[in-house]
């Protein structure tokens, strides 16, 4: 995007995410002169890298286990979804003429999959729509009068605008620009925060130096995992440090409380989870005892590495001779998880910005004219599209809340930009 003539923004949004940039859209299609604000060299940048692998931008279940997926934050996120739904992020990206497909998970891609070509169209709308992108500008909280403080390329940077919209993100990948350094300067405007942590993260667990040599790096495929109650297919990878992997995303939160709580988790992995219990014994009751574990499980079961060096290294001494205890642990392999990987290695991030902070239109109750959005409030949900989801839907509600706030607060003086310092 190209700068425009100089005027005073009416809005300013600091982040250029999907929260920020669809802020942005919405304030910028009513007319809104917006100004959108990062401190990294390019936009989108954590977009981008979720699109890697083909981006996952929404899911296609029912609405109502959809909202599920929020856990404690699903009263918000009811609301949010009824105002922007998967429908609806759907209808938009083929509005910018990147069509959408329901994969066999349920899982909705674009279907160049690519998350480039999504963000250059959409790119291309907000400049039509005069939306001024400043790029390498990081904000650095309020100057002692209340103006919003950015250092810059061309030196520092203060503005008032009639309406602040925030979309930091939350603080897992700093490099990628969220890094959470925002918390201290909210806090000390007293904000409430709750405290980061991660989420959609790898877990830990101590391995034998033989089974990494043997496993390390290797999927676990087409099982399921189950802890308290819940059980979620899926895969998982084995890593030096544990395991990560959709399935244990998706329980991410109760295991992580678990681990807090009680300093470990026991899950339990289902490695043949379309077979019952009767069903896996018999398979292996066919194949001869003699045979190595290795065989008898690719044999009866069609079960390859690293299930069989998973299993000696899991299962209790004696558990793989007999046939039921062996199908036993196929069904049900306790795994001791100890730790959770750190904020710089999570995909995202519980935490942030208490909801109780908010009023509906997503408005700071202790700093009126200041919306939060994204990733920075305090919410959390499995990958599988509904990060994305989340966060498209809280950037329309904070633009819609900014659009209410600007119509009763209209620009004045204030909102003009001053520059201080060379």
């Amino acid at each position: 995007m190209t700068d425009r003539a100089e005027r005073p923004p009416s809005a300013v949004i600091i982040g250029a995410g999907p929260a920020g940039l669809m802020a942005a859209e919405i304030l910028s299609s009513a007319g809104v002169a917006v100004d959108v604000h990062d401190a990294m060299p390019s936009p989108g940048r954590k977009l981008l890298m979720a699109g890697r692998g083909g981006l996952n931008i929404t899911h296609s279940e029912p609405l109502d286990r959809f909202v599920g997926r929020y856990g404690p934050a699903r009263d918000l996120f009811r609301r949010l979804l009824d105002r922007f739904s998967p429908a609806d992020l759907r209808d938009w990206c083929a509005s910018l003429g990147v069509p959408t497909f329901v994969g066999s998970s349920g899982r909705v891609f674009p279907e160049t999959f690519k998350a480039s070509v999504l963000l250059r169209a959409w790119l291309r709308r907000l400049d039509g729509q005069g939306v001024r992108l400043h790029l390498r500008h990081r904000w650095t909280g309020w100057t002692p009068d209340g103006a919003l403080a950015f250092t810059t390329p061309d030196g520092p940077l203060a503005l008032r605008p009639a309406a602040t919209i925030l979309a930091l993100g939350g603080a897992s990948w700093p490099r990628l620009g969220s890094d959470g350094a925002w918390a201290g300067w909210l806090a000390a405007r007293g904000v409430g925060l709750a405290p980061f942590r991660p989420s959609n993260s790898g877990f830990e667990r101590p391995w034998s130096p033989g089974f990494l040599e043997r496993a390390e790096g290797q999927p676990l495929k087409r099982i399921a995992v189950s802890f308290a109650g819940r059980t979620v297919p899926g895969e998982l990878v084995v890593t030096r440090a544990g395991l990560e992997g959709g399935a244990l995303y998706a329980l991410s939160a109760p295991v992580r409380e678990a681990i807090e709580r009680d300093g470990r988790a026991v899950i339990s992995l289902d490695l043949k989870p379309d077979l019952t219990l009767a069903q896996v014994q018999n398979r292996l009751a066919r194949v001869p005892a003699a045979d190595s574990l290795a065989n008898r499980l690719r044999k009866a079961l069609s079960l390859a590495p690293p299930v069989p060096a998973l299993l000696r290294e899991l299962a209790p001494e004696g558990t793989l001779a007999g046939t039921g205890r062996l199908a036993a642990a196929v069904k049900a392999l306790p795994v001791e998880l100890t730790g959770l990987r750190g904020l710089d290695r999570a995909i995202s991030t519980a935490g942030g910005v208490r909801l109780d902070e908010l009023d509906e239109g997503l408005m700071l109750r202790r700093l009126p004219g200041v919306f939060c959005c994204g990733e920075m409030l305090d919410w959390e949900a499995p990958t599988g599209g509904y990060l994305l989801q989340g966060c498209f839907a809280s950037g329309v509600a904070a633009g819609e809340g900014a659009l209410r706030f600007l119509s009763f607060h209209p620009q004045s003086d204030m909102s003009v930009p001053i520059l201080s310092g060379p």
